[in-house]
This record gives structure tokens, C-alpha cells and sequence, in this order.
């Protein structure tokens, strides 16, 4: 399915976000007011290009809020995302709206916006992933607060060499996939040691899970 996106702001969030939608296939309109930005961005050919201020309504409609699937509101300062989503909002009712936020507390934005992203969290776990090595990498940063990880046990670990259905994780756990990957983990899935399995977990677990898993 193919999206009409509008991304308010174009600096580094907002044009690598522009250009993975564009290699999706996606329609999308970049709002930027700095002109050296949107010529940068108009060689690039990921996006049309708007220079304005999308907080105006007026430049909301020249980029065709009211045709548009989604408005994303990707510049650094939060409270001018919100502004522009809520602002895309009254003049289309049915668009998505989506606000970049940059502190974690900041996540009370999300009643007046459909989803708010931090990027920066996101950042940090790459970092994180890359620092502590490849036994334990974050995929997925879901909700801003699930985390989807990919786990490999230790052999010696307290659930190493079990079947799921004898490991007692706590609940705000769930395996998803077999040790291949290929298939629903099931509760005769065994847990073999050196095995990797991709694991849904809330935060306040993650490290009775990590201690099951790992030792």
C-alpha cells in the first residue's frame, strides 16, 4: 500500500526517515524552512520538496494535508511537532499523526498525537548493541517501552537445555521464534544453549529473563 506522507523538517531525522520511505515506495513531501536543507535534500530526489513553516496552515496545504495518509512531525523540538500534528489534524480530520519527541519523558504527547517516536532511544541501543557485542541485540523498539530482543543462551544458564514448558519466566515474557528462526517458538521448543531466539520482553523483567537466559 502506497502512503502519502508528509515529514515536517528535513534535518538528519527527518531526511534519512524521507528517504527509507521513499525506497518503500511511499509518496512523500518533505516540510523544511532552512533553504540550504531543501536544496540538499531536492539532489537527493527522495522527496518533494517544500520550503516553509509547517506550523503555518497555509504551508500545510500547499503540501495537501487534507490528501495526505500520514504527517510526521520530525524536527528537534517537540513542541512544535505537536503543534504541526495537531494543527494537520484539524484540517484533516483522518491523517496519522506522528511526533518525534527527545526526552522519554516527554511520551505524555501521545494524547494528542497517534504515536510519538524517540529516536535517540533508538540510537542508544544500536550504540548499546554494538558496545556490549552480539550475544544480546535489541530488534525492536515497540510502544517505545516493549523491547524485541534476539537472545543467544549461555550455555549453564538456569532455562539452558530446557523445553518452554518447564521455564518459569516471568510474566511480560514471550518467545517468539525456534532457534532457526523459521518457526512460533511452541511449548516443547527447547532452549539449547548457543541457540539463538528472538524474545518479547517488558522492561521491569528484562533482567530475570536476561538471568534465565544467560546466567
Amino acid at each position: 500500500m502506497t502512503l502519502d506522507i508528509i515529514i515536517a523538517g528535513g534535518g538528519r531525522v527527518g531526511f534519512e526517515t524521507a528517504a527509507l520511505l521513499d525506497t518503500r515506495g511511499h509518496d512523500v513531501t518533505v516540510v523544511e524552512s532552512d533553504g540550504d536543507r531543501c536544496d540538499a535534500m531536492a539532489d537527493e530526489y527522495v522527496a518533494t520538496i517544500i520550503r516553509g513553516d509547517a506550523s503555518n496552515p497555509d504551508i500545510l496545504r500547499q503540501a495537501d494535508v487534507a490528501g495526505s495518509d500520514v504527517i510526521a512531525g520530525l524536527t528537534g523540538l517537540p513542541g512544535l511537532n505537536l503543534a504541526i500534528c495537531m494543527e494537520a489534524a484539524e484540517l484533516n480530520p483522518e491523517i496519522r499523526t506522528v511526533a518525534r519527541i527527545t526526552e522519554r519523558d516527554q511520551e505524555g504527547y501521545e494524547r494528542f498525537v497517534d504515536e510519538t517516536v524517540f529516536p535517540e532511544g533508538a540510537g542508544a541501543r544500536v550504540a548499546a548493541n554494538e558496545i556490549e557485542g552480539s550475544d544480546v541485540r535489541t530488534l525492536a523498539d515497540v510502544t517505545g517501552t516493549l523491547d524485541i530482543m534476539e537472545i543467544r543462551v549461555e550455555e549453564g544458564a538456569p532455562a539452558a537445555g530446557k523445553a518452554l514448558r518447564d521455564v518459569r519466566f516471568p510474566a511480560g515474557t514471550l518467545v517468539i521464534s525456534d532457534d532457526d528462526g523459521e518457526r512460533v517458538a511452541r511449548p516443547e521448543t527447547t532452549l539449547a544453549p548457543g541457540k539463538r531466539y528472538v524474545i518479547a520482553v517488558e522492561p521491569d523483567v528484562a533482567d530475570e529473563v536476561m538471568n534465565l537466559l544467560r546466567g
